[in-house]
């Protein structure tokens, strides 16, 4: 299959993409600069790895941007960050209505993508977003919240992370609340970054599929950002979807032993930046680039589809590049525009046309949809939940 019937292929699907982290790398050029005019994403972008001429040519149809904001953060802080990121997401939109269009639900994607724009969408990463907070989980639903993210890189008080100290053993009393209230908005329980008995817990707890919007196969590259077997056959008997990420940490074993090591230099950059998040992720994505390259490749992702495949099935699968959130993704996935090198390495391999549309975005549309119907049934039972951590958990 030629390339532009590839692309066309994936526009029609639509391709959805689970994590862009454009947001906040367009907020960090801002404090760095913030005199300067804000970049024009219609250009080509090299400081980026989106703009739209790539997002055009990698036949994207739906993104889920990414609202992150550190995790280490006081939790008011973390809200009014949020806050902000998400007005970012308002103003991207607004600016480029021709090229982008808001959706919260899966027939606003469908509508958006089949004009021709991509279907915009508010991925929340990390639970330290709601400040512990269901009242503040219910704004961030009204304000266009898709997903959250139920921690980033540390621990919640009510949830363990990956890579946290994961001192609550999962999900707290409080944390199945806000797993419960999310199914009663329709906002999907994300999985990636949290502790493997997180994943267990949420997926027992939510009535509504979980996803993994930017994760990969354990098996293949052993860190703990990726879904080990067991949660992936979990995922594929509850209709859930693994979202898999491109980043060279996380499809490399290679990359895996970097990852590992990387996050002893964290600690010891927390202690040497204590109460400046943002001073540490600078020096950690510098450490990162002197460290030595690691270049993915489709048959690396390709490798990481087929394994979820064989634990929990075809319709497991989605995308979640993860572009923009790392300091590099070598040279052969270098930007948004690479989507297509990842579908033709799966056609190569036998994936049909029909396989190769249900990864792109079909899985991810009928976990939506599912969502949804979830959500409905639910606001017609109960009214929001007014629990709080302190009632809850003690």
């Amino acid at each position: 299959m030629a390339r532009d019937d590839l692309v066309q292929l994936l526009r029609d699907a639509p391709l959805i993409d689970g994590h862009n982290d454009l947001l906040s790398v367009l907020r960090a050029a801002h404090l760095d600069a913030p005199d300067a005019s804000e970049p024009d994403l219609r250009e080509p972008s090299p400081g980026f790895m989106t703009d739209l001429p790539r997002i055009r040519a990698g036949g994207m149809g739906g993104q889920f941007w990414s609202v992150y904001v550190p995790s280490s953060l006081p939790p008011h802080e973390a809200v009014t960050q949020t806050l902000e990121q998400i007005d970012g997401y308002h103003r991207l939109v607004a600016r480029y209505p021709d090229h982008l269009g808001a959706a919260r639900t899966a027939d606003d994607v469908t509508g958006v993508a089949s004009s021709g724009r991509v279907a915009s969408m508010i991925g929340v990463e990390g639970g330290q977003s709601i400040g512990c907070s269901l009242g503040a989980l219910r704004m961030l639903a009204r304000l266009g919240a898709g997903y959250m993210t139920l921690t980033h890189n540390d621990d919640t008080p009510w949830a363990d992370s990956a890579t946290g100290d994961r001192a609550h053993g999962g999900l707290t009393s409080f944390g199945e609340e806000v797993v419960r209230e999310m199914n009663r908005l329709g906002v999907l329980v994300d999985c990636s970054h949290v502790s493997d008995d997180v994943m267990r817990q949420a997926i027992e707890v939510s009535e509504a599929p979980v996803v993994f919007s930017h994760s990969s196969a354990r098996a293949l590259a052993d860190v703990p950002r990726n879904v080990p077997d067991d949660v992936l056959e979990l995922v594929g008997r509850t209709g859930g979807v693994v979202m898999v990420a491109f980043v060279p940490w996380f499809v490399t074993e290679r990359g895996a032993e970097i990852s590992r090591e990387s996050w002893t230099v964290m600690q010891g950059l927390r202690e040497q930046h204590p109460g400046d998040p943002l001073a540490v992720e600078k020096a950690i994505d510098g450490w990162l680039g002197e460290q030595e390259a690691v270049d993915p490749t489709p048959a690396d992702v390709a490798d990481h589809i087929d394994h979820v495949r064989e634990i929990a099935g075809i319709d497991a699968i989605g995308i979640g590049g993860d572009y923009d959130g790392v300091p590099t993704m070598g040279e052969h996935l270098a930007d948004v525009s690479t989507y297509p090198l990842v579908f033709a390495e799966l056609r190569d391999r036998g994936y049909t046309d029909d396989d190769l549309q249900r990864i792109a975005g079909g899985n991810v549309l009928r976990l939506m949809r599912s969502a949804e119907a979830v959500a409905e049934r639910l606001q017609g039972e109960r009214e929001p939940s007014l629990a709080t951590i302190e009632r809850l958990d003690g």
